[in-house]
């Protein structure tokens, strides 16, 4: 399977590809990061959990990726996971600065002791569609921000993984940087029928990028509110700077903002 022939269904006929059942995280000395954290994520969502700083949203996605379990509860994968089934997008590149653009792609092969040679035309391919077969020989001192990112992305990518977690991927660049990678990151989901989940404080950008919103609160970290963003893709400037946009942004802010209210917190 390539990276690039997953067809994207609607909403309604979406199959699951991982199901979170009643999920608690509490860590020691009694912190209570998530309570009763359900989800189903289906082929082809594009999901944000977005919330403020506390609300566990990183800590949901460490769950997911198998890095912590729960302390209550259950994260399913429906079929079985397999080794190629995840791939992590962080906050910061992580990239390796020894080593090459190609090379660093090459990571979650080498880490299963596949050579170089032997997946050299997939990391390429995951490398052209991030923009950056031209930069296969560079080293990440030779890239801007966003560049970085875009390498991330593609090692991500490269596995063609049923789901993709990213993690605040974008908060640290510039705000130009920001929307093109946005553009960019909605281009690839389009070519490859990724399945992602999204983590943001953004409102804006999560009414941009997703077709699912998960509003948390914190104190103990639950959703709140699903919040359905019925527009389709692809989406640009019109979706941006259009009426439909603003009233969902609008509303998705109002929801935000009432988990930070007293009377909303228990």
């Amino acid at each position: 399977m390539t990276v690039h022939d997953r067809a994207v269904l609607p909403l309604g006929a979406r199959r699951p590809v991982l199901r979170i059942n009643e999920v608690d995280k509490t860590f020691n000395g009694g912190v209570v990061a998530l309570r009763r954290l359900s989800l189903t994520v289906n082929e082809g969502d594009f999901i944000s959990l977005l919330g403020p700083s506390g609300c566990g949203k990183s800590t949901a996605l460490r769950l997911i990726a198998g890095l912590m379990r729960p302390t209550v509860g259950r994260i399913v994968w429906e079929g079985g996971q397999g080794s190629d089934d995840l791939g992590v997008v962080f906050q910061e590149p992580t990239l390796m600065p020894w080593n090459t653009v190609a090379k660093n792609v090459w990571l979650p092969f080498r880490l299963r002791g596949q050579s170089f040679a032997s997946v050299k035309d997939r990391i390429m391919e995951a490398l052209a569609l991030v923009g950056l077969e031209k930069f296969a020989d560079s080293y990440p001192r030779e890239l801007s921000g966003g560049m970085k990112m875009r390498v991330s992305i593609a090692r991500a990518l490269v596995t063609n993984p049923r789901l993709i977690l990213m993690d605040e991927p974008f908060a640290a660049l510039d705000e130009i940087t920001r929307q093109k990678l946005n553009d960019d990151l909605l281009s690839l989901k389009a070519r490859t029928g990724a399945t992602v989940i999204f983590v943001t404080h953004s409102v804006f950008e999560s009414v941009f990028l997703s077709d699912r919103i998960l509003v948390m609160a914190a104190r103990p970290g639950r959703i709140i509110k699903e919040i359905e963003v019925d527009a389709g893709y692809p989406r640009g400037i019109d979706w941006r700077t259009s009426p439909e946009y603003a009233a969902v942004a609008r509303a998705t802010s109002e929801t935000l903002t009432s988990t930070l209210a007293p009377d909303e917190v228990h």
